[in-house]
């Protein structure tokens, strides 16, 4: 493919791209590697209780849909049939290839499809992979605030493993201003609807290789989804479904033959340049404005594939979302910049874990209107969730998108869970656990990117560790009305490592002091624990009584989002409440609440905090 910018090479009938010529140099991706392995699409799949394995889903057949003038579109597809079963994803798949006329660089899209009656099987990761050349792309960003000189794919090897093979010490580096650093792909995470822009830059000549995701319709998990973007490879990544930051079990799961079709894609690689001697930053600045516009052009009118339907063929959902607390106020009060978005029907919240279906969000305006636009034909839920305010919201009907129809909701209200006025809170309610105590990072272990950041803190390596540096013995004690949550509670419940390399279960204190009930007070009081992570978890909840077994409460066994290794401050949002009766509770006196995590075999077994609030017993009650 070529349009006298840019000449790509793609093998056939495999679609692997096998070379990117641009500016001066006649191969962007990495001439070292196999061709097979610089430029691909490629799915970790298992049959159930079966091993996972990975599938390069190399075509076998190719075709030409488009050529004029403007455009080029290439097909290159792989029909499923029995013969591949336990060898190859059960999937038919066409992954297309679209360059434009006067345009700096590819599109990318595939098109999956499971016919009915077919195996059963799991996706754990599907995504688009491009490696560049390792002698020529250095310098990686992000955004504005995240962007450095990387390490050469040697340094790590050279390096010191630490405590997962993701994590290296670099001791001798190519560049000697890197030594003792960490390097870790997960420091370069980040949430989906933050992942408009990212790539690399040559200095030498001048380039730079962007990848630009307009939008996250066809991304699993919704826009707080976390994960890759680009890292030490130098590698350019577009995740479309990952158990990162949300655990092996958030994959979607076919059974019983259930048929399925998506999309995933467009994505636009996007190649620029500049004269010698010119700001390599404007490389970046240009790759900005750049993703401005693909998202600006969003749904693209140009995709020969009757299956990605344009602006004309899908609808719109508008609306205003109001909150109802009336502990807080009389009135309803506007759903501030909530975020709001329709999904497949599910549950309450299920919109975390969705990954077979699209998703179309947005953000509230002040006064909490919003205007969901292009939204693709078929069913969904309407679902909400307002920063301050804790739990989900879920429309109660669902709602029907036909082509070009505008579906007005009005005024619709979320009642947040809530039975009683609040005595105290800790923290504060926004699926995250950023407000809370990230300490320093051991000097030791330091990624220089992120000294100066203090609301990045939290992607430095091994910050699990410094629990045990400050809180060796005893374990955190934070006082109502006293502690400042912002320097009282460590960010992670986690366990703390012993002298003999075990690790020990820990507990946490919340210490308060109640007012003396009187008989309209006397109920139950309703303690709201909001959960930003978990890994591996066991959350036992005691009042007054360290001895109670079994306890109060127990959230059970919980998640497997491993935010705490993989340097996230938040993972999958839970919320529990606990029903607190008056006799466990010191009426006119001092209380304590005791937090167990009680599960302990390795150093990310562990809980992040949104939020906790302990309600007082209704009026009445």
């Amino acid at each position: 493919m070529d349009n006298g910018l840019l000449r790509v090479t793609i093998s056939v009938p495999g679609g692997i791209v096998t070379a990117i010529q641009y500016s001066s140099l006649d191969n962007l991706l990495e001439v070292l590697n196999e061709e097979e392995n610089r430029g691909y699409w490629d799915t970790v799949w298992n049959e159930p209780g079966r091993i996972s394995t990975m599938d390069r889903m190399e075509g076998t057949a190719f075709k030409v849909i488009m050529k004029n003038e403007k455009q080029i579109e290439l097909s290159f597809t792989r029909t499923w049939n029995y013969s591949f079963q336990g060898n190859a994803i059960p999937l038919n798949i066409d992954k297309r290839f679209i360059m434009l006329h006067g345009i700096h660089g590819l599109y990318c899209y595939a098109i999956y499809e499971h016919l009915e009656g077919w195996p059963d099987f799991n996706i754990n990761e599907t995504r688009i992979v491009f490696k560049l050349r390792k002698d020529k792309f250095h310098y990686m960003a992000l955004s504005d605030t995240r962007q450095r000189m990387m390490p050469m794919p040697e340094d790590r090897a050279k390096g010191q493993p630490l405590a997962y093979p993701e994590a290296v010490l670099l001791t001798n580096p190519t560049n000697p201003d890197l030594k003792g650093e960490v390097d870790d792909k997960y420091q370069y995470s980040c949430n989906v609807e933050d992942n408009k822009v990212h790539g690399w830059i040559s200095a030498d000549p001048p380039v730079g290789f962007w990848m630009i995701t307009p939008s996250y319709e066809f991304v699993a998990g919704g826009p707080l989804k976390q994960d890759l973007t680009s890292h030490v490879g130098p590698i350019t990544l577009a995740m479309f479904i990952s158990a990162h930051y949300s655990g092996e079990d958030t994959g979607p799961m076919f059974r019983n033959g259930e048929p399925w079709k998506k999309v995933f894609g467009p994505v636009f690689i996007y190649l620029n340049s500049l004269s010698p001697g010119k700001d390599l930053q404007s490389l970046w600045e240009d790759a900005k404005y750049q993703a401005s516009i693909q998202i600006a052009s969003w749904p693209y009118t140009f995709p020969a594939s009757e299956d990605f339907p344009s602006s004309y063929q899908r609808g719109i959902v508008t609306g205003r979302l109001l909150v109802q607390d009336r502990y807080i106020s009389e009135e309803n009060s506007s759903a501030a910049f909530a975020y709001v978005g329709v999904a497949p029907p599910g549950e309450l919240g299920s919109w975390q874990r969705e990954c077979k279906g699209y998703q179309f969000w947005t953000r509230a305006s002040a006064d909490g209107s919003f205007s969901i636009r292009d939204i693709r034909v078929g069913d969904y839920n309407l679902y909400a969730w307002v920063p301050g305010f804790i739990g989900d919201y879920k429309y109660d009907f669902s709602i029907t998108i036909t082509p070009g129809n505008n579906v007005s909701l009005g005024d619709l209200v979320y009642k947040p869970p809530r039975d009683g006025p609040t005595l105290w809170e800790i923290g504060i309610p926004d699926r995250s656990a950023s407000e809370f105590y990230v300490p320093d990072p051991n000097p030791k272990y330091v990624n220089k990117l992120y000294v100066d950041i203090p609301m990045r803190l939290f992607r430095q390596y091994g910050l699990w560790e410094r629990y045990a540096d400050f809180y060796p013995h005893e374990d955190l004690i934070y006082t109502v009305n006293s502690s400042d949550y912002r320097n009282d509670w460590f960010f992670a419940h986690v366990t703390r490592k012993t002298e003999k390399n075990t690790y020990q279960a820990t507990t946490w204190q919340i210490l308060f002091t109640l007012e003396k009930m009187n008989q309209t007070q006397n109920g139950t009081y309703t303690l709201r624990l909001a959960i930003a992570s978990a890994t591996e978890s066991e959350l036992q909840v005691r009042f007054n009584n360290p001895n109670v077994n079994p306890p109060h409460f127990s959230t059970g066994l919980i998640g497997k989002d491993n935010a705490i290794a993989r340097h996230g401050i938040h993972g999958l949002y839970r919320l529990f409440s606990v029903a607190v009766e008056s006799e466990w509770l010191v009426a006119g006196g001092n209380n304590t609440i005791i937090l167990t995590q009680s599960r302990h075999s390795t150093p990310f077994n562990g809980i992040m905090y949104d939020y906790i609030r302990l309600e007082g017993a209704s009026q009445g009650s």
